[in-house]
């Protein structure tokens, strides 16, 4: 039976949720398909990397989370009394940020609340949502339209192309075959009987964001790490 598009992100949230598990299946284009435990949405800083911890201890003012799924870095803020706001645009994403008494709201990368926000995060990997060299020109300008002056923007992904797994290789040379990024997955999420439409999720080596950035209204403060790597914006 072909699976039903639908919330399938928000059903897995909401299983792990409940029942402090679940299974996470992501697919790729190519047919290679993950599996994960959906709990790390919902963990906290003392299972984080330390990288991850120390670049949330940046965050200052009012902060936006783009991409908040369960809401993991919105807890540990608002713990720290922070003013935080989350945007995903999964409802089941949402429904579990709002049960566990987090702000959270519908939104993306694409639809921005309006700000000025001092921190915008995407953190937990998120800066994947970039999605591509093209959407992320446009993503990282409409990111900067909601930043405050002096707002710093704090996020991590990580460089596909420490990978030495030969099915990963093969991966990268068919997408620049067909003129993308090694790294540029094509990606769903599985629950049930119940997918995700596709996305672009770019897992972008460090060279190639800082690229991205040069031309963008953002400048690279830092970044730290590999594969895993951190990195801090701030707005031009």
């Amino acid at each position: 039976m072909e699976p039903v598009i639908g919330d399938a992100f928000g059903d897995l949230l909401r299983e792990a949720a409940a029942a402090g598990t679940a299974t996470e299946i992501v697919e790729r284009d190519d047919g290679f398909v993950s599996r994960g435990d959906a709990a790390r949405y919902l963990h906290g800083p003392e299972h984080w990397p330390a990288s991850e911890v120390a670049l949330l201890g940046r965050a200052r003012g009012r902060v936006l989370d783009v991409g908040c799924g369960a809401g993991r870095h919105l807890a540990a803020l608002r713990d720290r009394g922070a003013d935080v706001r989350g945007v995903d645009p999964s409802p089941g994403a949402v429904e579990v940020c709002r049960a566990r008494g987090l702000a959270a709201d519908a939104g993306d990368i694409d639809t921005l609340p309006a700000g000025p926000f001092d921190t915008l995060l995407l953190m937990g990997g998120n800066l994947a949502l970039l999605g591509s060299p093209a959407a992320a020109a446009r993503r990282l300008a409409a990111l900067a339209g909601v930043a405050a002056p002096g707002a710093v923007l704090l996020g991590s992904n990580i460089d596909p192309y420490r990978s030495t797994d030969p099915v990963h290789a093969e991966y990268h040379r068919r997408n620049r075959d067909r003129g993308r990024p090694g790294g540029q997955l094509r990606i769903r999420v599985r629950h049930g009987s119940t997918v995700t439409a596709w996305f672009d999720y770019w897992l972008a080596g460090v060279a190639e964001f800082e690229a991205v950035v040069a031309d963008s209204p953002w400048r690279l403060a830092a970044t730290d790490g590999s594969p895993l790597y951190t990195a801090v914006l701030t707005v031009r």
